[in-house]
């Protein structure tokens, strides 16, 4: 039997009473150990099957993460259903498109105010909106709450006895639409079976065990496949517990408060941890900034290469500086798994030195999601690892990523057309993704589409130059632009907090508008630029920039839910800096 139920019923025979799943509630964590985690998946199977969910039925989850939500993703595939997760962010016309382009029969909603947007853009198909969390008894007619079709679900459960039917699915049978977060263009459905999901579960054990003991903090959201793969689905596939973080502005708080063993995470985090920890060094005395590099430097020497001192000064400094940053992070953690977009080497590096294990991988929805990830026994920084065992990846004749095997997906939903473009002849998907393999570890060059091509015939990668930019303490964000273009520029989103401390000291009392177009800043900035691309090619580097005036969010439209820049949307907003970066003017000052 190959389909994700029966990973979990494995969990829930062996381990009964352990802690499946926990939340926050009235200011403390809650816990449910598997054998009740068990009962409420059938309750809802039972339920959803009353309303009307039949096998191949489409299910929507519209949420952020929360006990409810997986809870309700295995009961939708329990009774045959086919979850459809739906990021709680989406606009009404948003949440309108996937409604219809996936033949949405029923939705799982978080509060009255997204069942209520819902219900403004329902389909005829639409029969059934449950609220996990109302405020007040639904009026309209087909709207329930939650906790009332769970209870009616275990009353069921009661009377009729264990859901058995999932123990008849098929690995070919469809698990899951999950639509592409998309940079441009509307999304498309990706289809994942039983099959695909279960392969890739089973294929990121070797290289990323996880053990019953393991507690894993979730905040990225659900309806993201690379969390609910890696995060929800690996915990609960191998008797491990899964907490939810109750937003990004309380992770903190949650670390300590439930010191997680594994943690999946996209690299704005951990860009964060380090440049938290460079500004609190910059901000010390000489004293402890000496203290500080020492570590580094004995650090790196006894991942490297020990030595006599290294050993002995290791503990020593380790206690003194890396310490706390673990602490800070519940001081239990012992894996750290990074995706959805690269990983600057830099904070990988950084992030080892201080004990802290990142395994970086890859991979896209498509492919359920991961292709390749690095081992947590032998971490390759500046890789995203080695190909799942049970995938067939190789390089194309161009350089793009191609890869085959049981957790590709089946194909778009109702888009043949757009199926048919992404997998060549032989059947090997095309990531769209330039790669190459440094002794079987695959190493990401770029995005096939974000690669710039100058109008002088020259090829730019964005992201080396655009990771080595932010190294700055100055500089958040950098966007690079410049395809057809007679050089590159870039869009630099300021560390606000960084260069509010170099306005006070330079008496700069302006607001943030005018702050950035001064030339003080102006000039800070340019020297920044020198400074952290002195080792490229004189076209690599911006001959102009422009300063945002604020960081680019989920909210505004700028980033994707798995927070991937959306560069159209750029474009659009920043049109008159870009066109600015490149009049026609007699001379370009050189960076």
């Amino acid at each position: 039997m190959s389909n994700l139920l029966s990973l979990v019923h494995h969990s829930v025979e062996k381990y009964p009473d352990h802690t499946a799943l926990m939340w926050k509630q009235n200011g403390t964590y809650q816990t449910l150990n598997y054998r009740a985690f068990w009962d409420r998946i059938q309750g809802v199977a039972h339920a959803l099957q009353e309303l009307g969910v039949k096998p191949g039925s489409k299910v929507a989850i519209l949420s952020n993460n929360c006990p409810a939500w997986t809870i309700a993703d295995i009961g939708i595939m329990m009774c045959g259903g086919v979850t459809t997760p739906i990021y709680p962010t989406s606009t009404a016309a948003q949440i309108e498109y996937i409604l219809q382009n996936a033949d949405v029969e029923a939705v799982l909603v978080e509060t009255d105010a997204l069942g209520e947007r819902v219900r403004s853009v329902a389909t005829e198909a639409l029969h059934s909106i449950i609220v996990f969390h109302p405020t007040a008894t639904p009026e309209h007619p087909g709207m329930l709450t939650f906790d009332a079709v769970l209870q009616r679900g275990l009353q069921l459960l009661g009377k009729k006895g264990p859901q058995t039917e999932w123990k008849s699915i098929s690995d070919e049978e469809l698990a899951t639409i999950v639509h592409t977060s998309g940079t441009t263009g509307n999304p498309k459905g990706v289809m994942l079976t039983h099959g695909n999901l279960f392969a890739n579960v089973d294929g990121c054990r070797e290289y990323l065990p996880t053990f019953p003991t393991d507690v894993a903090l979730s905040y990225l959201p659900l309806s993201h496949i690379f969390e609910r793969t890696c995060g929800q689905f690996t915990m609960l596939t191998n008797g491990a517990t899964f907490a939810y973080c109750e937003g990004l502005p309380h992770i903190t708080t949650n670390l300590m408060e439930v010191k997680p063993t594994v943690m999946t995470s996209v690299p704005r985090l951990f860009e964060k941890i380090y440049d938290g920890v460079m500004n609190t060094v910059r901000e010390g005395s000489k004293g402890k900034q000496r203290i500080f590099r020492l570590a580094m430097k004995v650090g790196k020497q006894q991942i490297t290469a020990p030595t006599f001192s290294s050993k002995l000064l290791h503990p020593l400094l380790d206690k003194l500086v890396f310490k706390t940053i673990r602490d800070r992070m519940g001081g239990n953690i012992r894996l750290l798994v990074s995706g959805g977009a690269a990983l600057s080497p830099t904070v990988g590096e950084f992030l080892k030195i201080a004990g802290l294990d990142v395994c970086e991988g890859y991979g896209l929805t498509e492919t359920s999601p991961v292709i390749a990830t690095n081992p947590v026994t032998d971490l390759r920084i500046g890789t995203v690892g080695k190909p799942l065992s049970n995938l067939d990846v190789k390089i194309g004749s161009d350089g793009e990523v191609l890869a085959k095997g049981p957790s590709v997906m089946i194909g778009y939903y109702k888009n043949p057309e757009a199926t048919r473009e992404v997998f060549t002849e032989d059947g090997y998907f095309m990531t769209g993704d330039i790669g190459e393999f440094v002794d079987g570890y695959l190493r990401i060059v770029e995005r096939k589409k974000n690669i710039i091509v100058l109008a002088t015939g020259k090829n730019v990668a964005p992201f080396p130059i655009e990771s080595a930019i932010t190294r700055s303490p100055y500089i958040s964000q950098a966007i690079l632009i410049g395809d057809k273009r007679k050089y590159v520029s870039a869009l630099l989103v300021p560390d606000f907090i960084n260069l509010e401390k170099f306005a006070a000291e330079n008496s700069l009392n302006l607001p943030t508008v005018q702050l950035i177009e001064h030339p003080a800043v102006k000039a800070l900035f340019e020297n920044e630029l020198k400074t952290q691309l002195i080792d490229f090619a004189n076209f690599e580097r911006p001959k102009k920039f422009s300063i945002l005036p604020a960081e680019l969010t989920l909210e505004s439209g700028e980033l994707t839910p798995s927070l991937k820049v959306r560069m159209h949307v750029l474009q659009q907003r920043y049109a008159r800096e870009i066109a600015a970066m490149y009049e026609e003017t007699p001379e370009v000052a050189a960076i």
